[in-house]
């Protein structure tokens, strides 16, 4: 029989400050998670003044930034003779690739003068698991694998099943989106800056071969068939209020066929465009208004349009004041208002119409919390209709994106792992024929499936895919969603994925305790814990805090849910920092061995109190179980009641959790679904209500009747007759 133990007046002061001390220790890491970065490093042409250049190159004097996008010359000193050494360059000067965070790494690269990647080293990046999950060695140890690789190299993170020539890199243990997002920006921006300097050539695809025109289009015409298309930027897309019109909105196309052509310009002067451009010039016109020029600053002050590039696969080309000829009218019928407009055109023979491409509108976004702008892009793709195409549209395989790479390589652990969810929801979902076969005895039938459950959750979805869901992932997405949300980087973690929408979905229907409960890596491991003391002969010293303290405590944990959303709000860097509370990136991503010792010793500290209690910092700590449990309140399906419920505490001595109270409410926030109260439910022997029927019957000399759905003997015919609350879930 459990014990209730005694707590003195001043136990949950102590614990607050027990708590409050480990998250001081938490935040005390240091390293180049949001570090302070100067405010020129990222416009001041003197890109080297501001960061250690020469740690990734060996070189004694750059240059000022030069090339769009901007990269730094690297000179060394060579018997006196100034020589080119490479290029150094900051990736969120080229691309702006958004990690786990929802915000691009800013990563200083540089490469020497024949593209060989010499030296990679991380300024600054929000990535929550990098600032306390995954200690800085492993960080430094994926970075260092791009020295000595070739910036045209294929190189992709973990192993390659293509058979493509891909050089495979070693990933950092759950930070799969943080490295495959740094990889993207690594490897796009040094290619970029190799296209410029010479040291690669783009493929040179097949040019377009068009069609002469036919009747002429309006305006609403060429966007239905995409000959147009349109790139719309919000002002909150890029820190700024809403006032109700578009930061950008943009209208862009491609001139060179004589249909769309001659809609936009009309006969005479497209015929004059034409005969102006060379064999590999191709002539795009951009319409638009809003907030923002897309014409840029660079416009005014040297000739170099820093708003706009057009990208085609690993290309991307940049518009200088010789490319750009004013568009003073556009002859679409049913054209819509704009407040500029201009015609670009693009010189080179690696650029082709007839294959897909992508105007991408650059900008500068300002951080709500630091004040501080970081570059950030915007892209709409075209691709030029077929029919303006002889023969059409060519064959073009799109390479597949990330996340999808990632989802087939892991095609049969993500099988088993959906096996697993839907497994456990169809035994959740049978509960109640699985609970009448039981009874306070043997309980075989339930908790044999969920004791498995367990042990898979365990050993398969925390310790092999990693796959514990945190606090930390709400924050994030909150974060990104304020920054920018891409779902491609949430898609890249499968498992983490899939089982939040499960988690969604099932919350809403059963409540956070099928999550909680039953599936919950952490909270499986503190259960086979506590079940495997008892089960040695430790039972004797476990024990139940006392209702009034339970009742006080169990408030703990939305405290702590409240003040890390609260604190995401307002610096995701600390709440991500407070939200180390969890022990589950000890447990499970790093490892408790591998830890400092405040985090190994609050990890020991909750599994020993885990052999005594029966979860513990479930109860009472978990501020992910907190967010869970607040729509836990419209849960669709409840736990089946009796109307003696009210005055029976037999369940309650039962309950593990504690979620029942002294009238029988049952308080589903609290609930984990543990089964045994449904087991008691249909018990004619532990079930005080049924045991006092079962026993009269047996004084009275009356059959034993089936038991119904609400829990009684079928009445026999002009015998009884009570009503009960079948199915209905009574709650505090």
């Amino acid at each position: 029989m459990n014990k209730q133990f005694w707590m003195p007046a001043n136990f949950s002061r102590q614990i607050v400050f027990a708590l409050l001390a480990f998250l001081v220790a938490a935040t005390s890491h240091a390293s180049s998670y949001e570090a302070d970065l100067p405010a020129k490093l990222s416009t001041d042409p003197n890109m080297c003044a501001y960061t250690a250049c020469k740690e990734v190159i060996d070189a004694d004097s750059f240059s000022d930034r030069k090339g769009s996008p901007p990269y730094v010359e690297a000179y060394k000193t060579v018997a006196g003779q100034k020589t080119l050494a490479g290029y150094v360059f900051l990736t969120t000067d080229i691309v702006d690739i958004p990690a786990y965070s929802g915000k691009p790494v800013i990563t200083l690269v540089g490469m020497n003068a024949k593209g060989i990647m010499t030296g990679v080293k991380i300024l600054k990046h929000s990535e929550p698991i990098l600032l306390v999950g995954i200690p800085e060695s492993k960080l430094l140890d994926f970075i260092k694998q791009y020295v000595g690789k070739f910036v045209g190299d294929k190189i992709e993170i973990g192993e390659s099943s293509a058979g493509d020539g891909a050089i495979s890199l070693d990933a950092i243990t759950g930070a799969t989106v943080t490295v495959i997002a740094e990889n993207q920006a690594i490897m796009r921006s040094g290619y970029e800056v190799a296209r410029q300097a010479g040291i690669v050539k783009p493929p040179e695809r097949p040019q377009a071969k068009l069609l002469a025109a036919v009747a002429v289009r309006d305006w609403a015409t060429l966007l239905k068939e995409g000959s147009i298309q349109r790139l719309t930027v919000k002002p909150e897309d890029v820190g700024f209020e809403n006032q109700g019109k578009p930061y950008i909105d943009l209208y862009f196309g491609y001139l060179n066929p004589p249909t769309i052509g001659q809609a936009i310009l009309g006969e005479s002067i497209y015929q004059r465009l034409m005969s102006e451009l060379g064999p590999n010039d191709h002539a795009l016109f951009i319409a638009g208004g809003g907030m923002a020029s897309f014409k840029g600053s660079g416009f005014v002050r040297g000739g170099i349009y820093d708003r706009i590039q057009i990208k085609q696969d690993m290309g991307s080309f940049s518009f200088r004041d010789t490319d750009y000829q004013n568009l003073y009218g556009i002859r679409a019928a049913g054209v819509p208002e704009y407040t500029e407009s201009g015609i670009f055109i693009l010189r080179s023979p690696s650029f082709s119409a007839a294959y897909p491409w992508s105007l991408v509108f650059l900008a500068n976004k300002q951080d709500k919390e630091t004040g501080a702008k970081t570059f950030i892009n915007f892209d709409k793709e075209y691709w030029l209709p077929g029919e303006y195409l002889e023969g059409g549209r060519p064959k073009y395989e799109r390479p597949d994106p990330t996340w999808m790479r990632v989802w087939k390589a892991k095609k049969f652990e993500i099988a088993a792992f959906i096996l697993l969810l839907a497994v456990t929801a169809g035994v959740y979902a049978m509960r109640d024929k699985l609970v009448r076969r039981c009874t306070h005895k043997d309980k075989r039938w339930i908790s044999f499936p969920k004791y498995a459950i367990w042990a898979v959750s365990v050993g398969f979805v925390g310790f092999y895919a990693m796959a514990q869901p945190s606090i930390t992932q709400i924050m994030t997405w909150f974060d990104s969603i304020i920054h920018k949300w891409q779902w491609e980087l949430f898609l890249s973690d499968p498992f983490i994925f899939l089982f939040w929408w499960f988690i969604i979905i099932t919350v809403f229907v059963w409540g956070r305790g099928l999550f909680c409960g039953w599936l919950c890596p952490f909270g499986s491991l503190t259960e086979i814990v506590h079940k495997v003391a008892s089960a040695v002969g430790l039972k004797r010293f476990q024990f139940k805090l006392p209702m009034r303290w339970h009742d006080r405590l169990k408030w703990l944990k939305y405290v702590i849910f409240v003040v890390l959303i609260g604190v995401s709000f307002y610096s995701i860097g600390t709440a991500e920092k407070l939200a180390e509370i969890e022990p589950f990136k000890t447990t499970y991503l790093v490892g408790v061995f591998n830890r400092s010792w405040p985090y190994a010793l609050f990890w020991f500290s909750l599994i020993g109190l885990s052999v005594l209690m029966e979860r513990p910092f479930c109860k009472y700590l978990c501020p992910l179980g907190a967010g869970l449990a607040i729509p836990t309140t419209l849960r669709m399906l409840g736990l089946k009641r009796k109307a003696e419920c009210t005055t029976c505490n037999a369940c309650a001595h039962g309950c593990g959790p504690q979620a029942i109270d002294a009238q029988g409410n049952i308080d589903k926030r609290e609930c984990l679904l543990c089964m045994d109260c449904q087991i008691l439910y249909y018990d004619d022997h532990a079930c005080p209500p049924l045991a006092q029927e079962r026993k009269q019957r047996e004084k009275n000399g009356l059959p034993l009747t089936p038991i119904d759905a609400a829990g009684y003997f079928i009445p026999i015919e002009n015998i009884g007759g009570r009503k009960a609350s079948a199915g209905v879930d009574k709650t505090a």
